[in-house]
């Protein structure tokens, strides 16, 4: 039986992640904590202390973040009493890839091309670095990544609208700036109305799921979660938004600005540790800007990578802690499908050399954060 190049570039991203993973289980394991709660039918975990994130309201703890992937170790969780959520991150980390692989398949990429534009989805974003830590806002991006690739997949295929729903909702759930892209989704399948209503008949239980979620936490049918952990941060502010004007120069700096710095002790150039610019860590992404055609998706993709970048600019953190741009993954997936429309033709050699140059400094973060941040973790 002949594997399906899709589930076998799966495979060898399974198989990279994992080893430069090397069997580590994050200290950050919020989703752990966030599914046992699930399991025993509430919504606030067992806080362990102060390591783990989590915003102390009226008498308990709770986990902000989006939370699917606390229910997808939830099985886990019940079988043997706990899990490693990194493994979790190593796993969506390789059905991302396998996802984008079969998104390039279906647009008609070539084998080698789609192979360089996976391979620099992988490496030459925070991707790899993301799911070789687990920790919980890294698995989120993972998680992220994933479904958003799965539904750009099945819109290049048979566009089946609840799908492309689940899929979507599954990315939201994840990071919840990808609920912008839902409108963009629906775009896509406005030429059959049968895939429309079951799109839209998908979204309702997960927003009643979402309603009902924060209710249980808040008493309010809306998130409030991080408001109220950006009023207590130190970085924040006492009261307002953490979604503000103010703090799109410094976004715009993190993501475009921001350089390694240079030691006098080895290895020399070191990554900041509130990351390094797209410019120097993912410069392939300007492959991007040549996709011209079909017009059907360019537009879209690019309304979709504004959309969901948005938030993100005017955000009063950019990460911190973090190799790269981690904020960034949210709007690569539509980045990336892009990059692909571009070079279906041709791949110019001058994007060879970007895309093994972001692989180089990708796998170098890797190395340096394995090395020095996480020794022995």
């Amino acid at each position: 039986m002949k594997l399906r190049p899709s589930i076998a570039a799966g495979i060898v991203a399974l198989v990279v992640i994992a080893l430069v993973a090397h069997g580590r289980s994050s200290p950050y394991n919020n989703y752990v904590l966030l599914a046992e709660a699930f399991l025993h039918g509430h919504t606030a975990i067992v806080w362990p202390g102060a390591y783990i994130d989590a915003l102390p309201y009226h008498g308990a703890y709770y986990i902000i973040e989006a939370p699917l992937p606390a229910m997808l170790l939830m099985p886990i969780v019940a079988l043997f009493g706990g899990a490693n959520q990194t493994w979790l991150a190593i796993l969506l980390g390789a059905v991302a890839i396998g996802a984008a692989f079969e998104f390039g398949e279906r647009i008609g990429l070539s084998r080698s091309t789609n192979a360089w534009i996976c391979a620099f989805l992988l490496a030459g974003t925070d991707l790899l670095w993301s799911a070789m830590l687990g920790d919980v806002w890294f698995l989120a991006h993972v998680a992220a990544v994933c479904f958003t690739m799965l539904a750009l997949a099945e819109l290049a295929g048979a566009k089946r609208g609840w799908l492309v729903a689940l899929y979507g909702c599954c990315a939201l759930l994840s990071r919840f700036d990808l609920v912008l892209a839902l409108p963009i989704y629906a775009f896509m399948l406005r030429d059959s109305r049968r895939a429309l209503a079951s799109f839209g008949a998908m979204l309702v239980p997960f927003a009643a799921f979402w309603v009902w979620y924060n209710l249980a936490r808040w008493g309010v049918w809306y998130d409030i979660g991080y408001t109220a952990w950006y009023h207590q941060d130190q970085a924040g502010m006492p009261t307002g938004s953490p979604f503000r004007l103010q703090y799109f120069p410094y976004e715009l700096w993190s993501f475009f600005v921001q350089a390694p710095q240079r030691t006098a002790q080895f290895p020399y150039l070191v990554p900041s540790l509130s990351g390094v610019a797209l410019t120097w860590t993912s410069p392939a992404l300007i492959l991007a800007l040549f996709a011209r055609k079909p017009l059907g998706w360019v537009l879209p993709l690019a309304v979709a990578t504004l959309l969901t970048a948005g938030p993100n600019f005017i955000y009063y953190v950019n990460g911190f802690a973090q190799f790269g741009m981690r904020h960034a993954l949210d709007f690569e997936p539509f980045l990336v499908a892009l990059m692909a429309f571009a070079v279906r033709e041709k791949m110019p050699r001058f994007g060879y050399a970007l895309i093994a140059y972001s692989i180089a400094v990708g796998l170098w973060g890797c190395w340096y954060w394995n090395a020095f941040v996480r020794a022995g973790s």
